[in-house]
């Protein structure tokens, strides 16, 4: 692999000088000295020095949206700004206009922010048609066995939350353009570990919070939504910054949305986030995301060769092309090895039974090693 600074990159993350090995990213992510001096810095403005920060912090909204645009190949006028996940899903829910009998394929591996709000369209009529997933895996040959004459959208995550499983974004892509169904994508468990570009795999609507792979603050996110797509929502939701001009003629109480994603920003704004997010992503981009994807795979490897050396059973694809960062897998006695690694600080986590890995770029080969030494023992301890 080309130069990675590992020593640089533990640098920036104070919370390695107490003993913690976090791999558990797919929760969520400690943050950066980086990011926390940009917060710190910026709330300082906000405390003594201009109070209202409004203009002095759209430069770095821009920034932001910039650097947005750069990790998923989209411009940045069709990035807007979102709580989380689901707040962003639901500007897509709630703004086609749904007609009974239609239909919207998902998948039985999701977490629940990617269900809940089409499941919420039964109301109007929409029947939901869910893909049984095969060994954890959703493949575009499978999707496109459920889509018929009245399918209107497929929506799946880019890597599951569980399982770890990467979809082939740009093949599952290609099916919806063929059948004409929208095509969106939850980006929270693979956004900032592998690359991602929508306009190659045809993504109409992402919505990506920025807690976990992002590295950012909770209560941040952002939705991309292509030129077209935008065209299709009628805006269910909007707001005085929604508009165009917003901050001139008051009084002429008017609905005239912006041209870009801005409209769907319908009020003042997580500035404190927005910072967080800019820090962040300026971070992963410098570090640079291929770089982090081949030391994720390295990692991973490692990990999945040490849960094979301790006879447990790996429930996330082998095959770099479809996993990310995430190893999840199967053991005797999960609780006792999950309080066994919490004991030796050790931060994974404990989902529906399995112990789900999730390293991210700044982790070590001997972090990976002390997680197998815990494995080994715990193999030893449940065969006495």
């Amino acid at each position: 692999m080309e130069h990675y600074n590992l020593p640089l990159y533990r640098s920036w993350f104070p919370f390695l000088s107490t003993g913690k090995i976090w791999m558990n990213h797919a929760a969520i992510s400690p943050l950066s000295r980086r990011v926390s001096e940009a917060v710190a810095q910026y709330l300082h403005r906000r405390e003594v020095e201009e109070i209202d920060t409004y203009v002095s912090s759209l430069p770095i909204v821009a920034k932001t949206k910039e650097n947005l645009g750069t990790m998923i190949g989209a411009s940045s006028d069709r990035i807007a700004f979102a709580g989380n996940t689901s707040d962003g899903l639901n500007v897509l829910a709630a703004g086609m206009e749904w007609h009974t009998g239609d239909r919207i394929v998902l998948n039985d591996s999701e977490f629940p922010s990617n269900i809940v709000p089409f499941i919420n369209l039964r109301r109007h009529g929409v029947e939901i048609d869910f893909l049984k997933t095969q060994n954890g895996e959703i493949t575009p040959e499978r999707i496109e066995e459920l889509i018929t004459p009245r399918t209107r959208l497929v929506s799946l995550s880019f890597v599951q939350f569980l399982s770890g499983f990467r979809a082939d974004l740009e093949a599952i892509g290609s099916v919806c353009k063929k059948h004409g169904v929208i095509f969106c994508v939850d980006a929270i468990q693979g956004l900032g570990a592998s690359p991602l570009n929508v306009r190659s795999s045809n993504i109409d609507f992402l919505s990506c919070g920025g807690p976990k792979w992002l590295m950012a603050l909770m209560g941040i996110g952002f939705i991309y939504v292509s030129e077209e797509m935008q065209q299709r929502i009628h805006q269910a939701h909007a707001g005085w910054t929604s508009n165009r001009n917003f901050f001139g003629d008051f009084f002429t109480y008017r609905i005239d949305f912006d041209e870009t994603a801005r409209r769907y920003e319908n009020g003042t704004q997580n500035y404190t986030g927005i910072v967080a997010l800019s820090e962040s992503t300026s971070t992963l981009l410098e570090v640079g995301i291929d770089k982090i994807e081949g030391h994720l795979h390295h990692i991973t490897d490692n990990i999945i060769a040490g849960v094979d050396e301790a006879g447990f059973d790996v429930v996330t694809p082998r095959e770099r092309s479809k996993r990310a960062g995430i190893v999840t897998f199967k053991c005797p006695n999960t609780r006792e090895l999950f309080d066994s690694l919490v004991k030796e600080n050790i931060i994974v986590s404990l989902r529906e039974g399995m112990i789900r890995v999730a390293p991210h770029f700044y982790n070590s080969l001997d972090e990976a090693a002390a997680f197998h030494s815990v494995l080994l023992q715990h193999r030893k301890t449940a065969a006495a």
